[in-house]
C-alpha cells in the first residue's frame, strides 16, 4: 500500500509541473503557491474541524515539527520551483530534480543515521541512468548542449527543502490525524509565504483570472497538494524517507506517459529504455529478501 500511495504522488506531481511551466507567464509564483494551498485548506476544512479541537494538544505540542514542515515542504519548495520555472526549462528542472533521493539521503544518514545498503545504492544508481536516458533522450553527447542558470539553482534549493521536509516527516506525531497535520502545515506554510505574496502584489504581478487559472489553481490545490501530499506522507510513514525518497524518479517516466497520452507525442526506444531502468532501480532499492 505505503508504494502505490507513492506512486500515486509521483504521478500527479508530473501534471503538476507541466501545469506550472505552461502556466508560468498568467501566474506569478508567490500567487500560485498561495492559492494553491488556500484552495487545499478549504477542502480540508470540513474533514479537519471536527477533529481540530480534540486534536489540538498534539498540535499544540508539536508547533515546531510543524513550522519547520510548512517553511521546507509548503512554502519554499513549491515557491522556489514555480520561481523556477520563469527562467528554465522542463528538461533541467527534471534533472535537477533527480537529485532529491540523493538529498533525503544524506539527510536521513545526518539526522538519523539511516544507513542504505548496497542494493539500495544500486537500485538509486538505477534510476538516475533511466532519468537519464529519458531527459538525454537516448544521447549521452547531449548533456554537452545542456545550459544551466540561476533557475536551476533554485530547482537544487528546492530539491534540498523537499529532502528536509521529507525526512522531518520521520517524527510524525503519533495520535495525530494525517488530515489535521496537513491543515496545520498549510496554515504555517502560508503564514510564511505572506511577505513573499506582499512583495509580488507590490511589484504589480497579479494573477489572471480565467478558465485556464482557474482549472490549474483546482488541480494543484485539490490534487497535487490534499491528495498528494497525504499519500506521500503516509507512504514515507511506512517505508521511512530513505526508501520511499526513490519514487521522485517516477516523475519523469510519468511525465513522458502523459505526454504521449495526452499530447500525441511519439513514444521512443529511450523512453521505454529510461522507464524499465527507473523502474527495475526502485524495485531494487524497495525490494526485501524474506528467508
Amino acid at each position: 500500500m505505503p508504494y502505490l500511495l507513492l506512486t500515486l504522488s509521483a504521478l500527479i506531481w508530473s501534471g503538476n509541473f507541466v501545469i506550472s511551466r505552461a502556466m508560468n507567464n498568467v501566474i506569478p509564483p508567490a500567487g500560485f503557491v498561495f492559492w494553491r494551498w488556500v484552495v487545499a485548506l478549504v477542502v480540508l476544512l470540513p474533514v479537519v474541524l471536527p477533529r481540530l479541537r480534540r486534536e489540538w494538544p498534539i498540535v499544540r505540542a508539536n508547533l515546531g515539527l510543524i513550522a519547520v514542515c510548512g517553511l521546507f515542504g509548503v512554502t519554499l519548495f513549491n515557491f522556489l520551483i514555480y520561481t523556477a520555472m520563469h527562467y528554465t526549462t522542463a528538461i533541467n528542472a527534471a534533472l535537477v530534480n533527480s537529485a532529491i533521493p540523493i538529498f533525503i539521503l544524506m539527510f536521513a544518514r545526518i539526522f538519523y543515521g539511516q544507513r542504505v545498503v548496497l542494493r539500495q545504492h544500486v537500485g538509486i544508481a538505477l534510476s538516475l541512468i533511466g532519468v537519464a536516458a529519458i531527459i538525454l533522450r537516448g544521447d549521452p553527447s547531449r548533456i554537452l548542449t545542456l545550459s544551466f542558470n540561476h533557475g536551476d539553482l533554485l530547482v537544487l534549493l528546492a530539491a534540498i527543502a523537499w529532502g528536509l521536509y521529507s525526512v522531518a516527516i520521520k517524527r510524525y506525531p503519533q495520535g495525530l490525524n494525517p488530515f489535521v497535520f496537513l491543515f496545520s502545515i498549510t496554515v504555517a506554510g502560508l503564514l510564511l509565504l505572506i511577505p513573499f505574496y506582499a512583495w509580488e502584489i507590490a511589484q504589480g504581478q497579479l494573477m489572471t483570472l480565467n478558465q485556464p487559472t482557474v482549472l490549474s489553481i483546482a488541480y494543484v490545490g485539490i490534487l497535487a497538494s490534499v491528495v498528494a501530499f497525504t499519500a506521500w506522507n503516509h507512504g514515507l510513514r511506512q517505508i521511512g524517507p530513505h526508501i520511499g525518497g526513490q519514487f521522485v524518479h517516477l516523475m519523469p517516466a510519468f511525465s513522458t506517459i502523459l505526454a504521449v497520452i495526452f499530447l500525441g507525442e511519439r513514444l521512443q526506444s529511450f523512453h521505454v529504455a529510461g522507464i524499465v531502468l527507473i523502474s527495475a532501480g526502485i524495485l531494487c532499492a524497495t525490494y526485501k529478501i524474506r528467508a
